[in-house]
């Protein structure tokens, strides 16, 4: 399909709520935490991967299998979606999807920083974005982070990179980078949303998101201690933080977690809040941020039942499933116990 002709939300939600009833629930969860990574591809291959476990099987063994197959079958379901979708509907899907163009190009960037090999960075990209094959290609074959950005010249991403590279070359950190290629995919994502009530819903859900990000950063950098300018990192779009707040904010770690608990988002937020202010790291609360965003699209879905954010919702709950079954399949691969694992898994 395409952006031309009428929107057919009624269509694409019935199919997308079809997918949604075989994404993995808890009970899926535990049986992976009990098992290793070749019985884990077995219990795939009886599930809706099966197709990408046959096809991939032949090449790759072990967690190679599981990361394959995991990101073939997000690129396949998300491909699908857009071959349903028509008009308006399938320009707010094909703008959300280009989140995994901005995750393609942060993951090469991180690969060429720490010299990993082609394979290595090839096996974590997921193409369900708007890069073919022919730019992943190249960006893979970069072997420099400004060969990488001459490789992203002519797309969103290439003119953000280059007035951030100067900063990268001074403290030799990624965070400039990373914040350069989230702020100009967030930037193009709520430009011109359309103004009917759904899609005012939908753009509520992508401030939510923008809000999170922000959070998670300003947290990241208090917690760092490090003399960083967190107004540099700031990105536009949410309702939670001014760029002079979260400048202001991001200096004092008891008076953010405050300020994040005293918002519209405390009650999602607040057991996260919680437990951050007694433990030395932010995973629990960037999982609750997953999670909270996860039912705030859900919720979002009830209310709009026929519109984008259904839709929305189940890439959310995909996406969230392929980071799950990565996160099983790399802790059995460390030798992580059952319950190290399940408190690295979002579930809601």
């Amino acid at each position: 399909m395409s952006a031309a002709g009428s929107p057919n939300p009624e269509y694409v939600v019935a199919r997308v709520r079809a997918r949604r009833g075989s994404l993995y629930g808890d009970e899926e969860y535990r049986k992976l935490t009990r098992m290793g990574p070749a019985e884990i591809a077995r219990f795939m291959e009886e599930s809706s991967y099966g197709e990408e476990i046959n096809a991939l099987g032949s090449r790759h063994g072990g967690v190679d299998l599981i990361e394959y197959a995991l990101n073939r079958n997000l690129a396949e379901q998300f491909d699908a979606i857009l071959d349903w979708s028509e008009g308006s509907l399938y320009d707010l899907i094909a703008r959300y999807l280009r989140k995994f163009d901005a995750w393609n190009v942060k993951t090469v960037i991180r690969g060429v920083y720490t010299d990993a090999e082609q394979s290595a960075v090839e096996v974590d990209l997921i193409r369900a974005g708007e890069f073919d094959d022919r730019r992943i290609r190249r960006l893979l074959e970069a072997d420099s982070i400004d060969g990488v950005i001459e490789v992203l010249e002519d797309t969103i991403y290439g003119e953000p990179l280059r007035e951030a590279y100067a900063e990268f070359e001074e403290t030799d950190v990624l965070v400039p980078l990373e914040n350069a290629v989230d702020r100009a995919f967030y930037e193009r994502l709520l430009s011109g949303l359309g103004g009917d009530e759904p899609t005012r819903q939908y753009e509520s859900f992508l401030v939510a998101e923008v809000d999170f990000r922000n959070a998670t950063n300003a947290l990241r950098l208090a917690r760092s201690g490090a003399d960083i300018d967190p107004a540099a990192y700031f990105i536009e779009g949410g309702d939670l933080f001014t760029r002079s707040s979260l400048a202001r904010l991001a200096q004092n770690l008891d008076e953010l977690v405050e300020y994040i608990g005293d918002s519209q988002y405390g009650e999602e937020l607040g057991p996260a809040l919680r437990e951050l202010e007694e433990a030395d790291s932010l995973i629990a609360f960037e999982h609750a941020i997953d999670g909270a965003l996860l039912a705030y699209g859900d919720r979002l879905g009830t209310i709009h039942p026929v519109s984008v954010t259904p839709v929305i919702s189940y890439i959310l709950a995909k996406e969230r499933e392929t980071e799950n079954i990565r996160a099983i399949a790399r802790g059995k691969e460390a030798g992580l116990s059952a319950d190290e694992i399940e408190s690295e898994l979002v579930i809601t």
